[in-house]
């Protein structure tokens, strides 16, 4: 079965810094793919390439050799509104001032079923309905998005992505800023997105335990290339990620068999 998402040695660097002490960065080619109803965490420290990723998947910016492939098509011949049919991606946070209601948000995520109607129909608000009721955000739908809290406010952006009616959910940073109670909301909703919808979902995580829980594989990122690609229980391994993240950890297991990565903390 042909992936939903593969990149072919994909190629990008941004324009040299204008003064030295600025770090270039730069993927000198990547390849990888994203099976079909699996959840995907992408991982790795600071600065290795994970939002660059993202944006170039989204062709918010466009790689300089390679191909990236969306099921049979080349993501370079999508139209914008094509491409948010099939990719709804989910930032940590919307952007502020944002004056509008939950309700309002979560119809804008139907403007890429009819991108040159300027009021939504029937099958839109339905569609609108449904996202809020999986999200639990219902009750919110007439509240501005000004009086949430954060993990409300992620909860209405998941609910705009999923009225896309994606065949993919992008995330990034998910549970960035989220006391532990939300935490455990989302990654609870995110499972059972995956599990009941069979959705695809490629996550962008800094949260390593958390990846590890809810991720099917792992794509570990340094310095703009591929360290590893696999379970979890291959990737988070001490000795790979004491050299990509330059400290000392130790790496447990969990109720469930899952890897748990602490840090190594010296007594003094």
């Amino acid at each position: 079965m042909t992936p939903l998402v593969e990149f072919q040695d994909v190629a990008f660097a941004y324009a040299r810094p204008a003064q030295r002490r600025e770090r270039a960065f730069a993927f000198p080619g990547l390849s990888f793919a994203v099976e079909r109803g699996e959840v995907f965490g992408v991982i790795g420290p600071n600065s290795a390439g994970k939002t660059s990723l993202l944006r170039l998947l989204t062709r918010v910016l466009a790689p300089q050799r390679g191909e990236i492939r969306l099921g049979t098509r080349r993501v370079s011949e999508l139209a914008a509104w094509e491409l948010a049919r099939e990719v709804a991606v989910v930032p940590q946070e919307a952007p502020r001032p944002f004056p509008f209601t939950v309700e309002q948000l979560v119809l804008m995520g139907r403007y890429p079923h009819a991108p040159r109607r300027f009021f939504e129909s029937p099958a839109d608000a339905a569609a609108a309905r449904a996202a809020m009721a999986a999200t639990e955000t219902l009750e919110l739908a007439p509240l501005p998005l000004e009086q949430l809290s954060g993990g409300e406010r992620q909860r209405a952006l998941l609910a705009r992505a999923l009225a896309q009616e994606p065949r993919l959910l992008v995330l990034d940073e998910p549970t960035a800023h989220l006391d532990l109670r939300y935490q455990a909301e989302t990654a609870a909703l995110l499972r059972r997105l995956n599990r009941d919808r069979g959705m695809t979902i490629l996550l962008v995580s800094h949260d390593l335990n958390l990846a590890a829980e809810l991720c099917d594989r792992l794509l570990l990122l340094h310095g703009g290339e591929i360290a590893r690609v696999g379970a979890p229980g291959d990737v988070l391994e001490q000795s790979l990620l004491e050299r990509v993240f330059g400290c000392r950890v130790t790496v447990d297991k969990s109720v469930s068999g899952r890897p748990v990565v602490h840090l190594a903390y010296e007594r003094g």
